[in-house]
């Protein structure tokens, strides 16, 4: 091969930057930039109606945003049945239609924003493992669901609320995704407001219907290490790993995301399986810092990107901090890491 002169390499060298720059920049045009994150932690419905106060303390926060969450009520995994109703006296105050209406009420009053966020309540089991046998039965649950989730949308309507998510780690429904359609022209017949979708961490990347949303959610209860004292640098590094897989999500949709739900208890395995339910940790000790550094991770990784549009923690008690251990970061040291960069943003 002859040797090439110098200014024709030198041109080759200019043409390969030049055509990476804008590579680079057509590749992220695709980014969303969200500018006024949702700071949100998930409300827990209260047994009893609000004293007052409750929402001078969050606003304290720098929270901005909650999900509001009532239930549907499936008995088996494998039942199409689902039990709901929107009012009823033998709910919790909080969870029922004129509590959700006037927790909207109250926390407007202080410029929180506010989801609904209906979830089903899986007896024995989480809403992951809900699947049906055979075609039939599948009909039947899409049909319940349906009338599930529009009960919930009128409601979101009727009271303004801005924001519904449609489902919540759905994960062996959502591949469904005709009938998920189905489901999202059936909402948006009856509710004006923007819509989402609370996928696991373990589905996101499989739900195909993003593009009837507004949003991505992701339930995003990553796991960020296997170390018995995992350091900040360790969960950060995990996190980026995260993060590159949610982007290329990202790209491919042009949708903001909202972490749906993000939380850690306060215990020293926090950050291995951050998904485990309280009751299975009873034997686990405690660790305020744990809890807390898990949280600066986030704040220093994915809540840095343009794309996410908000976070809801995971949980907050509207009277409170109530039990050891526990995901709400109420009194520990997380709460004062999530008020840092809360109030800064």
């Amino acid at each position: 091969m002859k040797n090439l002169p110098m200014k024709y390499l030198l041109s080759s060298v200019a043409l390969v930057f030049i055509s990476s720059f804008f590579w680079f920049f057509s590749f992220d045009s695709n980014l969303p930039v969200w500018k006024e994150k949702y700071n949100g932690v998930c409300w827990v419905g209260s047994r009893n109606p609000l004293q007052g106060g409750e929402f001078q303390e969050l606003a304290a926060n720098g929270i901005n945003a909650i999900s509001q969450t009532p239930f549907g009520w499936q008995s088996e995994i494998n039942n199409p049945e689902i039990r709901w109703q929107v009012e009823n006296d033998r709910q919790w105050w909080g969870e029922s239609g004129r509590g959700i209406s006037a927790t909207l009420d109250s926390s407007q009053k202080f410029n929180i924003h506010n989801m609904l966020k209906p979830h089903l309540w899986a007896r024995g089991s989480w809403p992951g493992e809900i699947e049906m046998t055979n075609e039939a039965d599948w009909k039947i649950w899409f049909e319940n669901y349906e009338n599930f989730i529009v009960d919930y949308a009128r409601l979101a309507e009727k009271e303004g609320i801005p924001m519904l998510c449609i489902g919540t780690e759905l994960e062996k429904t959502s591949q469904r995704e005709a009938e998920w359609r189905k489901i999202i022209q059936a909402v948006k017949k009856v509710y004006s407001g923007q819509l989402t979708y609370a996928a696991n961490f373990t589905e996101y990347q499989k739900v195909n219907f993003w593009d009837e949303l507004d949003f991505i959610g992701i339930q995003a209860y990553f796991p960020l290490s296997d170390k018995k004292t995992p350091n900040l640098k360790d969960l950060k590094r995990s996190w980026e790993n995260h993060i590159q897989e949610i982007e290329k999500l990202v790209r491919k949709t042009g949708k903001p995301v909202l972490f749906t739900e993000i939380g850690y208890c306060n215990t020293v395995d926090a950050a291995k399986e951050p998904w485990v339910w309280p009751n299975e940790r009873k034997e686990i000790a405690l660790s305020e810092k744990i809890q807390a550094i898990c949280y600066q991770s986030f704040f220093e990784t994915a809540y840095q990107k343009d794309w996410l549009a908000g976070v809801y923690f995971w949980k907050w008690y509207p009277e409170g901090k109530r039990r050891d251990p526990d995901f709400t970061p109420q009194g520990l040291k997380a709460e004062k890491v999530m008020q840092q960069y809360f109030l800064v943003d």
